[in-house]
């Protein structure tokens, strides 16, 4: 419900009660009419009272969590806003797009980890404080050659940047506490049953000239690269955070969203076919499946790890609110964080759709009821495909 319509609803209803108690202090209630001093209401009146308070709350109540929702709502767009400004002034300084993960050619540590595109756009966040505050030299979690974990850099990885959290998540526990966390990914692209991983999307991925899914197109990408259109191509849109400590989550529970789960279905090369068979191996799963993980979604904002989808990125496979699921077949199966061959869709607790902001700075919302194969369309950038203005 719009703040405009709850208007139009609790105003006439304020008013009709408003009549009322001016009709009932004209009532007598069983007095007789020689009896002209009173000295309080009777239990009838008080009753009367009582319940006309009860039925403006219950008018009243809904309208007031609609507007508080609506301008929760609205923050969460002009942070979306604002991460696309950001964009927009780190590709005029640099001519490309921030990276999902700059591994491995920046330094990196634990096994893949290195530095993500939050980290990145902290000089256009007004965070530059925060940016020069980082050690570069110290890198992330740990370092290359095992578990020797370094903390010269824990002030800024546990800092907490406002602009990535939506206000309609409700929840203040972080999932990789005491690391700070996003609520805002990157689109990482559309099926990889449909093309090559990491190819599609504005955010390409990782630097690997010849990676795990031999791709030699994973490198930095600018405007020049959305031949879709950037008023068609989704840049970011919204996750809700994952659950601090990965407690297990059965599929029926109410945090489902946060979670993920494991599904199987085909790999690269099965093409539309092969996509829609892996969201319904998803979408059936039974109700008692219990997650593979569920502090994934959002973990951190600073770094990335190429195939930990949902860290730091989202991808355009199963619908907006629909289930988050990794692909045993992909990799052996030990892609927790879902990864390319699995679903990772953007999710909210907004009704009936996400808040998606675009490769040209706008704001769109996407409703889950939005048809597969233009979710599909706007997730590539140079997919080829054709959208009207009333797609989604």
């Amino acid at each position: 419900m719009r703040v405009a319509d709850s208007g139009r609803v609790w105003l006439p209803a304020l008013t009709a009660v408003s009549w009322l108690v001016v009709l009932i202090s004209f009532i007598d209630f069983g007095e007789t009419p020689m009896k002209k001093a009173r000295r309080g209401f009777t239990l009838i009146e008080l009753l009367v009272v009582i319940a006309i308070i009860a039925v403006l709350i219950a008018l009243l109540l809904p309208a007031v969590q609609a507007a508080r929702e609506a301008a929760r709502r609205s923050q969460c767009i002009n942070n979306l806003k604002q991460l696309g400004l950001a964009v927009h002034n780190y590709a005029s300084q640099t001519t490309v797009f921030p990276m999902q993960t700059l591994f491995p050619t920046a330094q990196y540590d634990s096994w893949g980890w290195s530095y993500g595109w939050g980290l990145s756009l902290l000089p256009h966040m007004e965070q530059q404080p925060a940016f020069n505050a980082f050690n570069f030299s110290l890198g992330i979690f740990g370092n290359q050659n095992g578990n020797t974990y370094q903390q010269g850099n824990t002030t800024v990885m546990n800092m907490q940047i406002a602009t990535l959290i939506c206000p309609s998540d409700g929840t203040r526990k972080l999932p990789a506490s005491p690391y700070g966390a996003t609520n805002y990914v990157g689109n990482y692209g559309g099926p990889g049953q449909l093309a090559a991983v990491g190819t599609n999307g504005a955010f390409s991925g990782t630097i690997i000239p010849n990676g795990w899914y031999s791709e030699a197109n994973l490198g930095p990408i600018g405007f020049e690269s959305i031949t879709d259109g950037t008023s068609n191509t989704a840049l970011f849109s919204e996750r809700l955070l994952g659950i601090v400590g990965n407690p297990s989550v059965s599929l029926n529970s109410g945090d489902s969203k946060r979670a993920i789960y494991t599904a199987t279905g085909p790999l690269g090369g099965s093409g539309q076919a092969g996509a829609q068979q892996f969201i319904a191996a998803c979408k059936n799963l039974p109700g008692t499946t219990t997650s593979t993980r569920s502090n994934g979604n959002g973990y951190t904002w600073f770094a990335g790890y190429p195939w930990h989808i949902v860290v730091n990125a989202y991808t355009h496979v199963g619908s907006p609110n629909s289930g988050t699921c990794t692909n045993s077949a992909d990799q052996g199966g030990w892609l927790s964080f879902s990864g390319p061959f699995g679903s990772a869709p953007p999710n909210s607790n907004h009704s009936g759709g996400v808040n998606m902001g675009m490769a040209d700075g706008s704001v769109r919302y996407v409703k889950d009821s939005v048809n597969p194969i233009t979710f599909w369309a706007i997730g590539t950038r140079k997919g080829g495909e054709v959208l009207s203005s009333d797609s989604y």
